[in-house]
């Protein structure tokens, strides 16, 4: 492995980069990880929303245990499923590890595609409106009306980096932003993007791993669907919501990770009566397509990054290169 802190450079130079590796789902973000870390003496840490959870592991695609032995990942299988996990968590507790990565002198490596995460760490978490309850009675009454894909609609009309981040389903995240709009006037992408000077100090590295086709990705991620089910997606599940009710509004409010791509399927075919291995597959992967469109929405309006196409084989020699430069401060 390759050594990293030059003795010959002051205290704030020799503070090691973050690296991050990112890009849409299904593209080997764990594979090039890995790879790094077998080249250079790393930390991993996980910036995937659905990983955190224990029992989840299926349907998150977790790498196995005896992987992790191997490549250990912080933020990996710390929380229940009944526990809430914000991006405000994350922030704090990715700082710790990278803090903790750098007093090592391990190489801080993100890996993930869960983009509202990344984008709370390099940007920060702004100071944003309290709640209004009248508001939020409001929005919600016209969301009744309307249908909560209509208020999405608007919500891409007002702020295009937000709607391409928040899926259509999740009536949280577009309450609240619909409601700061229309507290401030300015869309919440744009108050969360002021917030930060400094949140995360040295240099960084993001590398963007991008389909090489959009059929490439989207056999990768049906051939994602099909392994997950039959390795066991629907018995995980089952095992997860046991003998609780199949009130789908309120066990989604309840244990908001069972919301994540494949689980909420799943849980809708176990409450419908009707769990089909075909019909399930293909609604798991017309659900990850559209996340996997948002992911590359928000990562090609945010050029910060060095792409690299999924798949190649120059891709692990690439990145080595990049790290290697942004190490030695190039």
């Amino acid at each position: 492995m390759c050594g990293l802190a030059s003795p010959n450079r002051s205290r704030e130079e020799n503070l090691l980069p973050v690296i991050i590796i990112t890009g849409p789902t299904a593209c080997g973000k764990t594979e090039l990880a890995m790879k790094l870390a077998d080249h250079f003496e790393c930390q991993l840490i996980s910036a995937d929303s659905s990983l955190v959870y224990r029992r989840m592991n299926v349907g998150t695609a977790k790498p196995p245990a005896r992987v992790l032995q191997q490549y250990p990942h912080a933020l990996v299988d710390i929380r229940d499923i009944d526990q809430f996990f914000s991006a405000g968590d994350f922030v704090a507790e990715a700082g710790s590890a990278i803090r903790a990565a750098r007093d090592s002198n391990k190489l801080p490596v993100l890996v993930g595609g869960t983009l509202l995460y990344l984008r709370s760490l390099l940007y920060g978490l702004s100071e944003l409106p309290a709640a209004d309850p009248q508001l939020r009675a409001q929005i919600e009454q016209e969301a009744q009306l309307l249908g909560w894909r209509a208020m999405h609609q608007q919500l891409v009309v007002i702020d295009p980096v937000a709607g391409a981040a928040i899926h259509p389903n999740d009536r949280q995240r577009i309450q609240r932003a619909l409601e700061v709009y229309r507290l401030t006037g300015r869309p919440i992408s744009e108050l969360q993007s002021e917030a930060a000077a400094g949140i995360l100090p040295g240099q960084k590295l993001t590398l963007i791993l991008g389909p090489p086709s959009r059929s490439w990705l989207h056999r990768r991620i049906r051939e994602r669907s099909d392994q997950m089910i039959c390795n066991g997606l629907v018995e995980e599940v089952a095992g997860l919501v046991g003998s609780k009710s199949l009130d789908l509004p309120e066990m989604f409010e309840r244990l908001p990770a069972l919301r994540a791509v494949g689980y909420r399927q799943t849980i809708e075919a176990l409450a419908a009566g009707e769990v089909r291995a075909e019909p399930l597959a293909e609604k798991i992967s017309i659900a990850t397509r559209q996340l996997a469109k948002r992911q590359l929405t928000w990562l090609h309006g945010n050029p910060a990054g060095v792409w690299l196409t999924a798949g190649a084989s120059a891709n692990c020699t690439r990145a080595i290169e990049l790290v290697s430069r942004v190490i030695d401060g190039g």
